[in-house]
C-alpha cells in the first residue's frame, strides 16, 4: 500500500487504515470511547505497525467484472441443474450411481485451484476428495451420472477451471491456459 493511506515513518511505511482497525480494537477492549482511549490506541497501532510490519502479499486474484458475471451466470444454472439430478436420484428407489473420478488441472495456481475446489464443492452431486497438487490433479466423488461420468466430469471441470482462470486469474493464470 502506497500513497496518502501509508506514509512513511520514520523510513518505514504505515498504512493508516490498519492504525484505525487496531485503534478501533484498542478502544473495544477497554470498553469506553473516551479521548484518552482513542489516542492511546492510535499511538499502539502505530507503534504496532511500525515495529511489525506486515509483508506486501499478493493474493495471486484479479477480479475482471464481464467474466465474473459471466461466471455467476453460468455457476448459478450449473446450481439449479445439478441440484435437479441430485433429487432426482435421491427420491428415486435405489442407490444412485456415483464414480470417483481423477481430474487433470491446467493450472499451476493454489489460488485458482482452491477456488475450483471450493466451485466443485458447493455445487451439489460434486465433492472433492483429495487434492494432488504437485500433480496438478483433483480426485472427485460424483453422483448422479450414469453414462460416461468421467467424461462428462473431465468436460465440465475444464469449463469451470476456464471460467474461474478468467474471472479471478492474472495475466499469467490467463496465458498457462492458453
Amino acid at each position: 500500500m502506497n500513497g496518502p493511506l501509508a506514509p512513511r515513518v520514520l523510513g518505514r511505511r504505515v498504512p493508516l487504515p490498519l492504525v484505525a482497525w487496531l485503534a478501533l480494537v484498542w478502544v473495544t477492549l477497554w470498553g469506553d470511547a473516551s479521548v484518552g482511549n482513542v489516542l492511546g490506541g492510535l499511538a499502539v497501532g502505530l507503534v504496532t505497525v511500525w515495529l511489525l510490519p506486515l509483508p506486501a502479499l499478493d493474493p495471486g486474484v484479479r477480479l475482471r467484472p464481464a467474466a465474473l458475471a459471466a461466471f455467476l451466470l453460468w455457476f448459478a444454472w450449473d446450481l439449479v441443474g445439478s441440484t435437479a439430478r441430485v433429487v432426482w436420484w435421491v427420491a428415486r428407489p435405489g442407490d444412485p450411481p456415483s464414480e470417483l473420478v481423477r481430474v487433470p488441472l491446467r493450472t499451476s495456481s493454489e489460488s485458482m485451484t482452491v477456488l475450483i475446489m471450493i466451485a466443485l464443492a458447493t455445487v451439489p452431486g460434486s465433492v472433492v476428495v483429495e487434492a494432488y497438487l504437485a500433480e496438478r490433479e483433483l480426485l472427485l466423488h460424483v453422483l448422479g451420472r450414469r453414462r460416461d461420468a468421467a467424461a462428462a466430469t473431465l468436460a465440465e471441470v475444464a469449463g469451470l477451471e476456464s471460467r474461474i482462470v478468467a474471472a479471478f486469474g492474472t495475466r499469467a493464470d490467463r496465458q498457462e491456459l492458453g
